[in-house]
């Protein structure tokens, strides 16, 4: 049985996964077990294609938790939106953040858990502009 942290989990890959493609963006989900990346998603023309990585909140809204490896993976095409999601779902924030941005700014003393925090993401919201243009 999915525990509820995999199930808020997955409600975030497929809340991203519904508005990339919204914005005209070919978009699939990756296996369960894939590091790094949550969703694959090309333009219309498959000139541009990205690794996506989901981070998603429910309870806490001032830092997301993150993978210890996610200081290593870092490229121009590996996107982290972090995604909090408020009042039963009704309010849903989205911050859209370039792998380079989040290994630069991870926080986390030795042995706890690597996590980025709001203010150092703060500017990304809604920058879904990140992706481009859907048209190729």
């Amino acid at each position: 049985m999915a525990t509820n942290q995999q199930i808020t989990g997955m409600q975030g890959v497929y809340l991203v996964a519904a508005e990339l493609s919204g914005r005209g963006f070919i978009v699939s989900p990756t296996s369960r077990g894939a590091l790094g990346a949550d969703l694959l998603v090309t333009d219309q023309s498959c000139s541009h294609a990205f690794s996506v990585q989901v981070k998603t909140n429910k309870k806490t809204f001032t830092f997301w938790l993150l993978n210890k490896k996610s200081k290593e993976i870092k490229s121009d095409t590996h996107i982290y939106v972090l995604v909090n999601i408020r009042k039963a779902g009704n309010e849903i924030e989205y911050f859209i953040v370039p792998s380079k941005i989040i290994a630069k700014n991870m926080g986390g003393e030795e042995g706890k858990f690597p996590n980025i925090s709001l203010e150092k993401v703060i500017k990304y919201k809604n920058r879904w502009d990140i992706f481009g243009d859907s048209t190729g």
